[in-house]
């Protein structure tokens, strides 16, 4: 008996092995469909190996060398260096996690509360649904640089962790207003008209009717609230008002402001590396989008 429970449990642990690895076929099918979304998630797992896995093979160059300021690249220095003579390419793969981090935590809690939010306003109606769309505007009207400056004076935005979560409050107002249009269209059709017969509750409507039918769009925004978030925390370093790592990339831009490195025509690899890399970093998220709205968009794959 002991047998056949120990044989039982070897051929589930098989089956889910086998349909995990199935599902990430799929996947990554679904993935390759598209060949710039494939080349843009491909550009995201370079930046996330890079910025995770780099730091140990790449120690970050902290030494000031006055014979080797503004070196052009070479095989020692691949993107050359720096105004004190350090090794820049060591610092573009020290200066990404931070970056990565607060991008990735911040696209994670705007979407969650524009979604939850979204899809509650628009199926509960009545006086929560206009509290919340004039709680909404409200926000919308809000400048949030320069009031993300002003927070920074009155808040010592040195943890990731809180960087990321003010980020997120400032930006959820937008993807609310449009995930409520969706639902307002998706809680008239019949299996949500079913599920309100059979009293499934608000919950089981919401997260399994709902959602699911939601999540190209869903995956869509939450990129493009990470792009936004990169764009606001380099923003916010350049202007030293977020005290974090100097490793960061919008550190590296900082400094090339104020060491006047700017106004050297041989520190064009210093200024540009950091800034190539932000770009190149929110260019792979917007293509990476393309693939993903076919992965959780059926009716893209039917046409397809």
């Amino acid at each position: 008996m002991a047998q056949q429970s120990v044989s039982l449990y070897q051929r589930t642990g098989i089956e889910w092995l086998r349909d995990f690895l199935r599902g990430i076929g799929s996947f990554l099918k679904l993935i390759a469909s598209n060949r710039v979304g494939l080349l843009g998630f491909i550009m995201v797992i370079f930046f996330i190996v890079l910025s995770t896995v780099g730091p140990r093979f790449v120690p970050l160059d902290t030494k000031t060398k006055v014979t080797q300021i503004y070196v052009p690249p070479s095989r020692e220095h691949p993107l050359g260096t720096d105004h004190q003579g350090r090794d820049i390419w060591s610092q573009i793969v020290h200066g990404g996690k931070d970056i990565l981090y607060v991008a990735f935590l911040t696209g994670l809690i705007s979407t969650f509360i524009g979604v939850v939010l979204g899809s509650l306003s628009a199926i509960i109606g009545g006086g929560f649904d206009s509290l919340m769309t004039t709680l909404a505007d409200i926000w919308l009207t809000i400048p949030q640089f320069p009031l993300l400056a002003v927070l920074a004076g009155f808040i010592r935005l040195d943890s990731l962790s809180l960087l990321a979560l003010i980020l997120a409050v400032l930006s959820w107002a937008g993807l609310f207003r449009a995930v409520r249009a969706q639902v307002f269209s998706l809680k008239e059709r019949d299996y949500v008209e079913a599920a309100r017969a059979l009293d499934l509750g608000l919950r089981h409507i919401v997260f399994s009717e709902i959602l699911p039918n939601m999540m190209s769009y869903i995956a869509i925004s939450f990129t493009f609230a990470m792009t936004s978030a990169i764009y606001a925390q380099t923003s916010l370093v350049f202007l030293g008002l977020v005290p974090i790592s100097t490793s960061n990339w919008g550190v590296m831009i900082s400094l090339a402001w104020t060491r006047g490195a700017i106004f050297s025509k041989d520190s064009i690899y210093y200024i540009m590396s950091p800034i190539m890399a932000i770009a190149l970093l929110q260019l792979a998220l917007v293509w990476m989008g393309r693939s993903l709205e076919a992965v959780f968009n059926p009716r893209l794959r039917a046409g397809g």
